[in-house]
């Protein structure tokens, strides 16, 4: 049975720091460069290095860390979570459960001594966003998952996320949930309906406008604005979006830019429209239904954060085991309706448009929890980034944004 969501307070209010906002942290890639110029043999694992002896069968626990808020809370006890309870008393396997994330840059910081060295590191399940699973994944940091202990992922996975470019057969991955960078603005204040990207920079938005801060979040968006296809940009597409981007800052057309604390001036009025993430406008749609996301006509950008088991780790059938439950669409669907961010489980749709509770129930239809094959095919996953590639444009972006 579905339980009541989390409080809307909790989900907006109460994260301190923005995952998103770290989707593909510069910091990270810095690292991962530093640790190749400072003479560390090779950061990459060879695949036959990777395990250890997995004492699943005779410890009956798993160790699972996740970011904040980003789980069912029980709505008497937030340090309950109702669907690691169900999946201890159906397995016997008993949860560690961390909230432990705060952004993909300093987990990396946190977890890379252990892999580096060859020790275990703490940790059976990690959700990571697609960014810094294109690291870990290409540095050799993951197990290969054993589809057998997975039949429900196998199953029930949606399409459009089984194939990403990090991991093409989802070998190492498994998506934990997925949104949508689009834009937001209030209706009312603005008096007109926004579709584009463009519209962003109307001269009566002026000085009330908000980007994110993180460069390759930020540009993916802007450079669907400007036309171009993201799974294979050029460096002229973004020159083009530095450019627009410094005319704008230059114009003080841009009141800021943010992490996650866009949410507090969409929400009071002071910022009138911006970039935002699908999950937190359904969150803030909910004390002021004047405040709308929309995915640009041109297109927006679709991300996921993944589960992974890191090298090493003691319990993987344990971790392969929580994998598979959360892919039972009766699961899934307990989950989305208290994180509210996309589902990977198309069939638990249905499963949400059944529940006796009415604002449940219509959780089903919300495009930004379902999105329909035409929303679908306007969402669009930005190609791979090297390192040597990126480090200029983040060079270039923290000198256009005061960093």
């Amino acid at each position: 049975m579905i339980r009541d969501r989390a409080l809307p307070a909790l989900r907006i209010g109460g994260r301190s720091v923005d995952r998103r906002a770290f989707l593909r942290g510069g910091g990270a890639l810095a690292a991962a460069g530093t640790l190749a110029a400072c003479g560390v043999p090779s950061a990459y694992v060879a695949e036959d290095k990777r395990t250890g002896t997995d004492k699943s069968a005779t410890e009956k626990r798993v160790r699972f860390s996740n970011w904040a808020l980003y789980i069912d809370v029980d709505e008497d006890d937030a340090e309950k979570h109702p669907t690691l309870d169900q999946f201890t008393d159906q397995t016997g396997i008993s949860v560690k459960y961390t909230e432990e994330i705060n952004d993909n840059d300093e987990f990396f910081g946190k977890i890379h001594p252990a892999i580096q060295a060859g020790k275990e590191p703490g940790r059976d399940l990690i959700v990571i966003s697609d960014w810094m699973c294109t690291r870990f994944v290409g540095l050799g940091w993951v197990q290969n998952l054993d589809k057998a202990n997975l039949p429900n992922v196998q199953a029930n996975l949606a399409e459009t996320l089984r194939s990403p470019g990090y991991d093409p057969n989802r070998d190492h991955t498994v998506p934990w949930a997925s949104g949508i960078t689009g834009i937001a603005y209030n209706k009312k204040l603005v008096g007109r309906e926004l579709r584009h990207v463009s519209d962003l920079w109307a001269k009566d938005l002026a000085g009330r406008v908000t980007l994110f801060s993180g460069f390759m979040e930020a540009v993916t968006l802007l450079m669907i604005g400007e036309g171009a296809d993201v799974t294979a940009f050029t460096e002229k597409d973004v020159d083009t979006v530095m450019s627009r981007v410094q005319k704008l800052v230059d114009q003080k057309h841009i009141r800021s830019f943010t992490g996650n604390d866009y949410t507090s001036g969409l929400a009071s009025g002071d910022v009138l429209a911006c970039m935002a993430y699908s999950g937190d406008v359904l969150q803030l749609q909910l004390d002021n239904p004047d405040i709308e996301f929309v995915v640009p006509e041109e297109g927006a950008e679709l991300w996921s954060e993944n589960l992974m088991i890191p090298n090493r780790a003691s319990h993987k059938a344990n971790a392969e085991a929580l994998m598979n439950f959360y892919y039972d669409p009766e699961v899934a669907a307990e989950l989305a309706a208290s994180v509210q961010y996309i589902c990977p489980v198309p069939a638990a749709r249905e499963i949400l448009a059944r529940n006796e509770d009415k604002e449940i129930a219509e959780l089903a239809e919300n495009e930004l929890m379902f999105p329909s094959d035409e929303t679908q095919a306007r969402l669009h996953t930005m190609r791979e980034v090297g390192v040597d590639e990126s480090r200029g444009w983040e060079k270039t972006w923290g000198g256009i944004i005061g960093l």
